[in-house]
Formats: C-alpha cells, structure tokens, sequence
C-alpha cells in the first residue's frame, strides 16, 4: 500500500526534497511532457498519481501500458507512484482521479492539468466531432477535475491552511492563435481565462492557480509541420517546463497565482494578458466609429505572433 503523505514542510531551497511529501497528481503523464512533469516531480520527492487514458495523439484508443511504464520508472528510481486510467473529461473520471489521491495518500496537493489531443483542420473543414473532442479534453478536462479537487481543498480549508496548487497548460496557439487549429486555440484560450477565475475564488482557500504555456518536443509538436517528436537541441527539451511545473508545485512559489508562464528552452517569460489600450470617446455613427477607430489602431500596439512578440506590421 502506498505510503500516507505527512504534512508538506514550509517553503525552502530547491533540491531534491524541495516536494517531499507533495501529493501531485498529473493527468497526461504517460507520455510527452506530462511524462516528465510525474518523473521530475517524483524525483523531487513527491507522491505523484499518473493519470493517462494511453490514446493517440487524436484521442483514439485505450491503452495503460504508457502510464504504468511511468509509475513503474518511478517505484524502481524509489520513488512512490499510482497508476489512474480514468478519463479526466469524463465527470465520473474526473471524481474518480481526485478520490484516488485521497485513497492512496490521505490528500491531494497539488493538480497538474496536461492531458489534451489534437484534431487540426481549417475552420471550413472541421467537423462538429472534431471541435467537440478537443475542447472536450482540454477544456472540460481542466475544469472536471479542478471542480472535484476544489472540492477536496475546501473541506481540508476548514482545518487550516492548505497550500494546495492548481496548474493548468495552456498554449502559444490559445494566447496568440494559429491558423488550422481553432478548436485547439479555442480551448486553450478558455483554459487561461479560467485560470484567472480560479485565482480568485481559490485564494482564500490558501490555494494558487497559474497555467503554463510549455515548448518542448513530444509526439503532438510532431504532427505540426517543420517540427519532431524528438528534440534537436536542448532548447526542445522537456526538462525546462518541467522545472517551472516544480516550482508551481513546491512551496517556493507561495503568493504567485493567476499568472501565465510561457516556458521551454530558449526563454522563460510571464504572459502579460489582456490590456485595455489607447482609448477614444464615444461616438454613435457608424462613420464617426471608424474614424476614431482607425486613430486608435496608429496607437495601439500591434498583435503578438506565436512567439509573443509584436508582429512586424506590413
């Protein structure tokens, strides 16, 4: 039987212990970078429950073999890991995820919502399935299971503080969009603004929430074109989201919530959001819109690219 976690230690230098005792639970993380958030963050000392339905890239298929790979890797390194099978989409899966944390060490601390698919097509050519799906797991996913750990951290609130962690993933596509992936942007995008909304009602529960928006080399960068599923540099590794996840997860990040980080291995940078920009009075005709408009456009700041830089204007 797994061992019951003690309570977590106050924040303190990073190392190898700076998450002992942390109860993480990673969706996704039989492959790519959930894969080596559970291992990075069992290797810091946590308790990590691997959650990983083993579908492909589309979200087809079934398969346990990846995240058993992963708590396998984890127990023979003598770390403490548990399989889960269930689909975090799924509201039933998504209860059943957070009530097996509990089951198996006593808490949930920390959530790490990574699991997601890819369904590309052009807005003409993709199907109602296709947008469902994807927003289905990437979306619905983060808020089924933030619902249920919630849940789980307001009943503990009631007996102190909690410091329990909620990190979501989000995108470059979601925050800066890119062409042939709407629903994927789409979902993305609702995942950072639901980020946001749940940093403000988890703060007085002693709970943080941030979102990521990782770069690195795995099976789905593989389907874009012009990129692999294997590094070429380490720039592309893994290794750098899965520092900044760490550090979401430990204690050394107290007081951070609602924040966007955008992370790989040429930069770690915070994503600055929406902003209201140049502003005009109002006007109530159509022709005197456009006129003030079109001032307001010489001033604003041009639209950022997927990198998040402004884009060069023509």
């Amino acid at each position: 039987m797994p061992p019951r976690a003690d309570a977590a230690g106050p924040a303190g230098p990073a190392g190898p212990t700076v998450l002992a005792g942390r109860v993480c639970a990673v969706t996704g993380a039989g492959r790519g970078l959930g894969r080596a958030y559970a291992l990075d963050l069992a290797a810091r000392g946590a308790l990590v429950v691997v959650n990983d339905v083993g579908s492909a890239v589309d979200g087809s298929g079934r398969d346990e073999r990846p995240g058993r790979e992963v708590v396998e890797r984890i127990t023979a390194a003598g770390g403490t890991a548990v399989l889960s099978t269930a689909d975090v989409a799924d509201w039933a899966g998504a209860s059943a995820l957070v009530a097996q944390a509990v089951d198996a060490f006593g808490r949930l601390d920390v959530l790490v919502n990574n699991a997601g698919i890819l369904r590309d097509r052009t807005i003409a050519k993709m199907s109602e399935r296709e947008w469902d799906e994807v927003v289905r797991v990437h979306l619905k996913g983060a808020f089924a299971t933030a619902h249920w750990a919630v849940r789980h951290w307001r009943e503990r609130a009631a007996a102190g503080a909690v410091h329990g962690r909620l990190i979501n993933t989000t995108s470059v596509s979601g925050l800066f969009g890119n062409s042939g992936q709407a629903n994927y942007a789409a979902a993305k995008a609702g995942v950072a603004a639901f980020t946001a909304v749940a940093a403000m009602e988890l703060e007085r529960l002693g709970v943080t929430a941030n979102a990521i928006s990782p770069g690195a080399a795995t099976r789905m960068t593989a389907t874009i074109p012009g990129r692999g599923a294997e590094p070429e540099d380490d720039a592309r590794s893994t290794r750098w989201p899965a520092a900044v996840v760490a550090w979401l997860a430990s204690r050394l990040s107290d007081g951070v919530t609602g924040r966007v980080f955008l992370t790989s291995g040429r930069r770690l940078a915070v994503a600055e959001g929406w902003h209201a920009g140049p502003s005009g009075d109002p006007v109530d005709d159509p022709a005197a819109v456009d006129e003030v408009v079109r001032r307001l456009l010489e001033r604003a700041r041009p639209e950022a690219d997927l990198s998040g830089a402004e884009r060069v204007r023509a």
